[in-house]
């Protein structure tokens, strides 16, 4: 068969497995994430941050504590502050995220719609950068995240995979570094003031918080409690 033959079936076998690849690259990458979701589901995982700072020898204060051991004026403050319609949704908070979009159509201020769960699967799974690609990621595993794993489990993991300051991460770590005291000793100021830190941990500082920062915790400490109805997504184990 002469080359000028060959050429079109080798463009042809080319495309065909271009087509190929467009279809299995998904459903490989799917497959790898929700194996790690289950992986995951059984062991303290760590985040990519985490994993980042172990790879370039930097230095990782984690101190994995199951929920129970973490205050509940912590757990409140930070559902409060975070998620507040975190036991309402299933991963995805549709009504914050229709919200945030309309404000950014009409030119007004930015606002937050990532859910706890869609922040669990950013910290465990992707990186940090905003970008839409990321955005469009996190969204679907998030819901899936939700239908794997309890509430229980989202919220315990999340809350020791935070970051809350330069290589602290948890709400242990946290604790001990900034009032030196174990989590569950937390008072409902102290949680207040961690809660209001997520945001940006390395730029808020519970130990020398500003009026502002005061200003955000004090909303948090009047909003949040740790004995709230909706917080019963919680119960069990």
């Amino acid at each position: 068969m002469s080359a000028a033959k060959q050429q079109p079936r080798r463009r042809a076998s080319f495309l065909r497995g271009l087509v190929s690849l467009v279809y299995i690259l998904p459903l490989a990458f799917a497959l790898f994430f929700l194996t790690l979701m289950i992986v995951y589901s059984q062991m303290h995982p760590p985040s990519t941050l985490m994993l980042g700072r172990w790879l370039t020898g930097q230095p990782v204060d984690r101190r994995w504590v199951a929920l129970d051991d973490i205050s509940p004026n912590l757990v409140a403050a930070v559902v409060t502050s975070e998620d507040a319609r975190f036991c309402m949704h299933h991963g995805v908070d549709w009504v914050e995220m229709h919200a945030a979009l309309d404000e950014d159509e009409e030119g007004g201020p930015s606002r937050g719609a990532s859910t706890i769960t869609m922040q669990t699967v950013k910290n465990l799974f992707l990186w940090n950068s905003r970008s839409f690609i990321r955005k469009g990621i996190e969204i679907p595993m998030a819901l899936v995240l939700d239908r794997i794993w309890s509430k229980r489990r989202i919220l315990e993991t999340y809350l020791n995979i935070a970051e809350w300051g330069n290589g602290v991460f948890g709400a242990e770590a946290a604790s001990r570094a900034d009032f030196g005291k174990a989590a569950k000793e937390l008072s409902p100021r102290e949680s207040a003031l961690l809660a209001a830190a997520l945001p940006n941990p390395k730029l808020r500082d519970p130990r020398r918080p500003t009026r502002g920062y005061l200003r955000r915790a004090g909303t948090i400490a009047r909003l949040s409690s740790p004995d709230a109805d909706w917080l019963g997504c919680l119960a069990g184990k």
